[in-house]
């Protein structure tokens, strides 16, 4: 079996544990991290536009995506180091969405955490970026809670439908 772990600031841990709890020994996990590409890109775009043509190494697009590799990096190995076993690590880069679908191409399995409202139930529980992934995935996804689940008064009451009186017939 092969198991992808999506890995996120603020909510690796939910998935690492979720991961260990719930997938075999003799699985191949895969923890992903995918750098977004948009706010490197709006530094080089700013720098190249806003200031004119400059010195490549004064760039502070290439400033933030070494950042963002490294960041990505240290998440990988304490995600490692939690799971504490055999697994790949693999950092991507691109549009977030679009990179884990296209990671979980492969996978059997795909835990992912939620990264919304942790304080209702529903479907606001989600970022946009994790409801793309879940509504795209081409394998299962095993979505959990980082902290505990919110309790059953947190949905949102039942709408209300004023009751319509059935269609008179005439004879």
């Amino acid at each position: 079996m092969s198991v992808l772990v999506w890995i996120t600031e603020g909510t690796w841990q939910a998935a690492v544990d979720a991961a260990r709890a719930h997938v075999g020994a003799d699985a191949e996990i895969t923890l992903l991290y995918v750098g977004g590409s948009d706010i490197p890109g709006a530094a080089h775009g700013a720098y190249a536009g806003l200031l004119g043509r400059g010195r490549r190494e004064r760039d502070p697009g290439t400033r933030l995506e070494h950042l963002a590799a490294a960041s990505g990096e240290q998440l990988l190995a304490a995600a490692a180091a939690r799971l504490g076993r055999r697994c790949t690590a693999v950092v991507r880069t691109g549009r977030v969405e679009h990179e884990v679908v296209a990671a979980a191409e492969r996978a059997d399995l795909l835990v992912v955490a939620r990264d919304g409202d942790r304080h209702h139930l529903g479907p606001r529980s989600l970022g946009p970026a994790t409801r793309f992934v879940v509504d795209h995935a081409p394998c299962p996804v095993l979505l959990v809670w980082p902290e505990a689940a919110p309790d059953l008064t947190s949905l949102p009451p039942a709408p209300h439908h004023p009751r319509t009186p059935p269609p008179h017939h005439r004879p």
